[in-house]
């Protein structure tokens, strides 16, 4: 049977169909962004009236605060412990999902609820679990011998919003974990098994690396979502505290830019921001992929 194509006489009708697209690429992504390069280079006065020049005074003041710096390090082990914990989490919860039979469906549809939830509710339903005077799970970490207190531990604070992003992006992982998984054909299980191939090394062995697109795909992903999608748990949360314990990257430039309204360094701390997102995708590719079983 011959397949079936469609031909378009010319080029107004598709760039037409492309239009509302592009227009939408344009209007909300290509024009900020060149705004945001454009004030990285100015520095407006006191009152907001006007602005001057500066070149790259904003990035090398930027590179010279110890609280940029600290932010730095900050958003560097909050995206490792997301993305590791996210990953973790949601391949065994798919990984024990694909193991039922009948009641997949059901697990499956009760896994996929935390997606639909706002990252700000998500960090508002995480806060008042630790609160530490309502809060339920706070109340057993003290009944534990542990004391909690994110209002005033930095490290509890991180803690905190660690948990609140990883619990709200696991539900994303999980959809291509089960869908992968499931797409592995049973018989190489049979013939691991019949090869005297226990549960953990058909895991290590079979699963995995037919694994590894889905893996590689959602390491991108869940770097991605750590970088910039948390805001909002951050903002519900901690805003940032105490002191600057959970001031990421993301939320600094939003701290500086609408808080503090200092423009110009906002938007120097975006550039740096998305180069770095750029930079780190791209070694993912170039490093990463090497070891990706198509």
């Amino acid at each position: 049977m011959a397949e079936k194509r469609v031909v378009f006489s010319g080029w107004g009708f598709p760039a037409l169909l492309l239009l509302p697209q592009l227009a939408i690429t344009f209007i909300f992504f290509i024009l900020p962004a060149a705004q945001a390069v454009r004030q990285s280079f100015f520095r407006a006065d006191a009152f907001g009236f006007g602005e001057r020049f500066v070149g790259l005074a904003n990035y090398t003041s930027l590179l010279a605060s110890a609280d940029y710096l600290q932010s730095f390090v900050t958003t560097l082990i909050f995206s490792l412990a997301v993305t590791v914990l996210t990953l973790v989490i949601s391949l065994a919860f798919a990984a024990a999902v694909d193991r039922l039979i009948r009641t997949s469906g059901l697990y499956t549809a009760l896994m996929i609820w935390p997606y639909a939830i706002a990252p700000a509710i998500a960090g508002v339903l995480w806060w008042f679990m630790f609160d530490p005077s309502i809060g339920i799970v706070a109340y057993w970490l003290r009944v534990g011998g542990l004391s909690w207190n994110h209002l005033l531990d930095g490290t509890d604070a991180l803690i905190l919003v660690i948990v609140a992003s990883a619990w709200r992006q696991v539900s994303y992982n999980f959809i291509f974990f089960l869908a992968g998984l499931q797409s592995i054909p049973r018989s190489l299980h049979e013939a691991a098994a019949i090869d005297g191939a226990g549960p953990v090394k058909r895991f290590f062995t079979i699963v995995l690396p037919l694994l590894s697109p889905t893996l590689f795909f959602l390491i991108v992903i869940d770097v991605v979502y750590a970088f910039f999608d948390t805001f909002g748990v951050i903002d519900a949360t901690t805003a940032g505290g105490p002191g600057q314990a959970t001031t990421t990257l993301v939320y600094k430039a939003y701290a500086d830019g609408f808080l503090s309204q200092n423009f110009g360094s906002s938007a120097a701390q975006s550039v740096i921001l998305t180069l770095v997102v750029v930079a780190l995708t791209v070694v993912q590719f170039r490093f990463i992929e090497r070891r990706v079983h198509y």
